[in-house]
């Protein structure tokens, strides 16, 4: 079965295993995932070579160096994931949250409380850690999971979501609260898009190309993800070591992901006494720096810098490259990143508690952060013991999504024969 049908025979499938599983109790759950996280441990060495045949196929097709970091797996990358899994089980039950209500004044006793949202759909490029960590945070919320992957990562998530399959069936969960996509086709991503009445939700988890297709072609629900051109200022006011520190970490610490910056702006005052220090550290590594006029007269002579074109302004690089812009004012520096940024991560350094307050108060991005590396948008350093994505949008979460973020809510209205007249 290929398309519409192979994605509606797994959409069936999922509605009965959430129906079952968000009925289930906390501590099954939790037990669930205990198995899921033993079971990677167990499966580890056939996960590792699945996902070694990924990276052989992937490096023939020419895969660019940032897509084959997300999609390498080593052993301290499956303990990762084992650990992330029983972080999520050590978590709070997140359904059944009493969450407001009270007695109005004909008797009635009102109640919102927090519940699944059923089966949520994960669309994913190279990336096979996502499957472990959504595969629990759905589990652990009552949700089922579907997810599809690209071909690139298809023989490392085969394996991961065997294990955890297993591992759900080991626990009395249903095996199909956790279901693959194997077929890798458009069709298939195209069908899960528009699997109205069978998927509640659609989460994409890739680069903007991925994201913006899903966003334009889905007929299901849909929190946009992940793009991330996040921005750190450099104010007047800001303390130079500091600031060198926090962008060397934000760009160079793991330049794949989206919570990595890839634009520096830097106020006027500062920039003579900023650029040549960031430059010498950041050579180190060494990034590539796409400048404006003026920091690309300041660093006149620099091999790793060049000219900045009108691309690189709204480019998510995800490499070792980052773009330089000297801004006369904070005014300046907020217009940027209202016109470029993608309401992801963004980020002021200065001590100067006005502009703190003001950069907090005037930047629209789901993280905004004074004196600290854009890198720490994530689930589980926000406590949360993972995230399924970091929500750009507004409606109905923004930020990274946890499992309180994979919830709805439902009233109970308890009454004595009241009728309404």
């Amino acid at each position: 079965m290929i398309g519409m049908e192979y994605i509606t025979a797994l959409g069936r499938k999922a509605k009965e295993a959430s129906r079952i599983l968000g009925i289930s109790g906390g501590d099954l759950r939790s037990g669930a995932l205990a198995a899921m996280a033993a079971a990677l441990e167990e499966h580890s060495p056939k996960i590792l070579a699945a996902n070694e045949k990924d990276l052989v196929a992937a490096r023939q097709n020419g895969m660019s160096a940032p897509l084959l970091d997300r999609l390498a797996l080593n052993p301290a990358r499956l303990r990762g994931m084992h650990k992330g899994i029983l972080d999520i089980a050590a978590e709070a039950d997140p359904l059944g949250l009493i969450l407001g209500g009270g007695v109005r004044p004909n008797g009635l006793r009102i109640e919102k409380i927090t519940v699944p949202l059923g089966v949520i759909a994960v669309i994913c490029e190279a990336r096979p850690n996502v499957t472990a960590d959504a595969a629990a945070l759905c589990v652990k919320s009552g949700n089922a999971l579907i997810l599809r992957s690209g071909k690139e990562a298809i023989e490392s998530n085969k394996a991961i979501a065997a294990a955890l399959r297993k591992a759900l069936a080991s626990a009395g969960l249903p095996e199909d609260c956790v279901q693959l996509v194997e077929d890798c086709s458009r069709e298939s991503a195209t069908a899960l898009m528009c699997a109205n009445g069978l998927v509640d939700v659609l989460i994409p988890r890739g680069g903007a190309g991925l994201i913006r297709a899903v966003v334009e072609q889905a007929r299901v629900p849909v929190i946009e993800t992940g793009a991330g051109v996040c921005h750190i200022y450099a104010d007047a006011a800001a303390e130079l070591e500091m600031a060198v520190s926090i962008i060397e970490n934000a760009k160079t610490s793991r330049p794949s992901v989206c919570n990595a910056v890839e634009t520096v702006l830097v106020h006027k005052d500062i920039a003579a006494q900023l650029l040549p220090s960031l430059a010498v550290r950041l050579a180190q590594h060494p990034v590539q720096l796409r400048c404006d006029e003026a920091s690309l007269r300041l660093l006149q002579g620099d091999r790793n810098a060049s000219a900045a074109t009108p691309e690189d302004w709204s480019t998510e690089y995800g490499t070792l490259t980052l773009s330089l812009k000297i801004v006369s004012s904070m005014e300046e520096a907020l217009a940027h990143i209202r016109r470029y940024g993608t309401r992801h991560s963004e980020c002021i350094v200065t001590q100067d508690c006005t502009a703190a307050q003001r950069f907090l108060r005037e930047t629209d991005a789901a993280a905004v952060y004074v004196n600290a590396s854009t890198r720490f948008t994530d689930g589980g350093e926000f406590g949360f013991g993972a995230e399924i994505g970091i929500s750009t949008q507004k409606l109905h979460a923004r930020g990274p999504l946890g499992l309180r973020q994979l919830t709805s809510e439902k009233y109970l209205i308890l009454g004595e024969g009241q009728i309404r007249s």
